[in-house]
């Protein structure tokens, strides 16, 4: 009863603080409350990857594409781009579409998915290196079609991209306009924070109902040795299908919000560097192990943007040396380069490493065994 006690208030501490969290940031202005924002997008990205890779044991380089088709999905009903360009979508809705956010997100899961069956079907018999290349293949392909799609029908206006995204109502509020309480202004950038952190909390409780599932022990006894999750009955064929498109679906949803709070999209932020920044937090963090995974997330999108705060290296180089030997954004590469290294030195599993389940068993098996050598001698 106390530790249930002492649960519910940890956690009731920790979610005051994660909701009071941007009000506090917003005192040093909107750009922090931006990044604690996109650390929760980053956040339901990495989750959703680590259902691929870290369950199911499935390298994913392709994994943003995921990402993308939720964005330009959510793009293409909440601008008028389609509307501009096909003159019978402009004579039926002629301000636009007004799509619910209701619908959008389960439409970005859904889109995504497909497209995570599309992924894993012809890829089912792939493993390691050449899995990781097809889908590298993959979600370079998705950009490129993105990129590319605005001849001879322009439908998502090429690398100049899909600006005027209207933003999201939730229950008839615009998330885009200000909350005024007398002289206290709840900035917009705000909500949306309180947006994503709502979804990140789904997202963490579906993950942890996945991982303790009889399909979370099938993808993790797939992980561990395919050939043996065969032979002990499991539809390997169909757990990897449902990996790739369970995981997609939180990367479809991210895709949709991201439109909605950046207004624009373009093909330039679904690079592949992308992909491997995601998988990054992954791995960093820890693979296969959720808390990990939000740590890696946190860290690698919070830790370049802090660093942007080091221009004043060059200030007072220009000022000491009268010169600039090293620039800032060179050095704020140099420093998160090496951080990354010197954490998968010191810690080759991650920060925050899955518990290794059956070496306790393992052990109690060998000292029984060697107590009943000793009762035979």
């Amino acid at each position: 009863m106390e530790k249930t006690k002492s649960r519910l208030a940890i956690f009731l501490v920790s979610a005051a603080a994660l909701l009071l969290f941007p009000l506090v940031l917003q005192t040093v202005g909107d750009a922090w409350v931006r990044i604690a924002a996109f650390a929760l997008l980053y956040t339901m990205l990495a989750l959703g990857l680590n259902i691929v890779v870290g369950l199911a044991g499935l390298l994913d380089l392709g994994y943003i594409a995921f990402y993308a088709v939720g964005a330009y999905m959510f793009a293409l009903l909440a601008s008028t781009q389609l509307t501009d360009n096909f003159d019978a979508l402009g004579a039926m809705f002629p301000h636009g579409f007004d799509v619910s956010l209701w619908l959008v997100i389960p439409l970005g899961a859904g889109l995504a998915a497909l497209f995570g069956i599309m992924l894993g079907t012809p890829v089912l018999k792939l493993r390691g290196d050449y899995l990781a290349i097809v889908t590298l293949g993959f979600g370079e392909i998705i950009r490129i079609f993105m990129n590319n799609l605005n001849a001879p029908v322009n439908i998502t206006n090429g690398p100049q991209g899909i600006s005027g995204i209207h933003g999201i109502r939730l229950f008839g509020w615009h998330l885009n306009h200000n909350i005024e309480i007398g002289s206290y202004t709840i900035n917009s950038v705000t909500e949306y924070y309180w947006a994503f952190l709502l979804l990140a909390t789904l997202s963490v409780i579906v993950c942890y109902r996945l991982q303790d599932s009889r399909i979370g022990r099938a993808w993790m006894a797939m992980r561990e040795d395919e050939i043996a999750a065969k032979a002990m009955g499991i539809n390997t064929r169909n757990m990897k299908l449902l990996a790739f498109s369970m995981g997609a679906t939180f990367g479809g949803v991210a895709g949709v919000m991201f439109a909605a709070f950046q207004g624009f999209v373009s093909p330039e932020s679904f690079s592949l560097m992308e992909s491997v920044n995601v998988l990054a937090m992954v791995v960093i963090g820890g693979m296969g192990n959720i808390p990990g995974v939000i740590l890696g997330a946190v860290l690698l999108s919070v830790l370049p943007e802090a660093l942007r705060y080091l221009g004043f290296i060059s200030d007072w180089q220009q000022a000491t040396f009268g010169h600039v030997y090293m620039d800032s954004g060179i050095l704020r590469q140099l420093i998160y380069s090496l951080s990354m290294i010197l954490v998968m030195l010191i810690r080759p599993k991650g920060l925050w490493p899955a518990p290794e389940h059956g070496k306790g068993l393992a052990a109690l098996g060998a000292g029984q065994r060697a107590a009943a050598a000793k009762e035979g001698a």
